[in-house]
């Protein structure tokens, strides 16, 4: 019998009313599905806490991770990739429905780190949300829909997109992260974490991590792998630039070092809610 390492936590029983339409007349009530990353304690910040070792972090139960791109219905032209990439607003705000009404409720990375890591407990049904790449459409479609629901994401940040037409702006992102989401690094221009050379150390990991750090105020400690792959110098450039976490896609994650290799699952265009539902339940359940 697999163990149940996840305890409940106490959500906020108090709903909040957001109208769909835009017309205060169509109201409704939902409850936040989605855990604050609480600060901790002077005490507990003076007692430094000991890592699990790589073997506890693989035993523990997996959290379902999304991978989420354009958020856009498919257009004439398209090729199969951009097709496969791309979710219409329709299909993902179907999504964010039965996630909530399926008694999910979402996490942000320092939960996940200190879940991890240090075994601290998150929701029964808990699930990360996750945007890559800058697109526009994750703040004005994604993250709209998520509100309605309490939902939370993290929005890995392309550093050389921001500011561009069909990318955020600095705005933007400073407004993201001001509501409660999490904004992390993507690199610079997204080259393959595999062929780093003696220039990307800087160029890819460091100035992104700065510039988005200068834009939200805040600390980003975590990174998503460009096309989800690594190899372990990219793991160790990493760790040396002061990352705590990475999450690749699919792949097994690395035994020697499973912080640096949580995976994440894309939800294709193609798929259906229940598809993408029995999918991610499926895919997190293995190795």
């Amino acid at each position: 019998m697999r163990r149940q390492l996840f305890l409940p936590v106490l959500l906020c029983t108090s709903a909040f009313l957001f109208s769909c339409s835009g017309n205060d007349n169509a109201l409704f009530k939902v409850v936040p599905r989605s855990v604050p990353e609480v600060g901790i304690s002077n005490a507990r910040l003076e007692q430094p806490r000991t890592i699990a070792t790589p073997e506890a972090i693989l035993a523990r139960p997996q959290i379902p991770i999304l991978c989420y791109h354009h958020i856009k219905v498919p257009q004439p032209g398209w090729g199969e990739m951009m097709k496969t990439y791309s979710v219409s607003p329709a299909q993902f705000a179907e999504q964010m429905k039965v996630l909530h009404d399926s008694g999910y409720t979402t996490v942000l990375p320092g939960q996940l780190y200190n879940y991890l890591a240090f075994g601290d407990p998150l929701p029964a049904k808990s699930v990360m949300l996750t945007f890559d790449d800058t697109d526009e459409e994750q703040f004005s479609i994604a993250a709209k829909e998520m509100d309605k629901y309490g939902f939370k994401g993290v929005f890995f940040i392309m550093t050389v997109s921001i500011n561009r037409p069909n990318y955020m702006t600095k705005e933007q992102i400073k407004t993201l992260s001001l509501n409660g989401h999490a904004i992390e690094s993507h690199t610079w221009n997204h080259k393959d974490a595999r062929k780093y050379d003696s220039t990307d150390y800087e160029i890819q990991l460091v100035k992104p991590r700065n510039t988005i750090e200068g834009i939200i105020g805040k600390k980003a400690t975590y990174f998503a792998y460009p096309f989800g792959v690594w190899n372990q110098d990219a793991i160790g450039l990493l760790k040396q630039a002061g990352f705590k976490m990475a999450f690749s896609l699919s792949g097994k994650r690395d035994p020697k070092d499973p912080l640096f290799t949580v995976r994440r699952m894309i939800v294709p265009g193609f798929w259906s809610t229940k598809g993408m539902m029995q999918a991610m339940k499926k895919t997190f359940e293995k190795d």
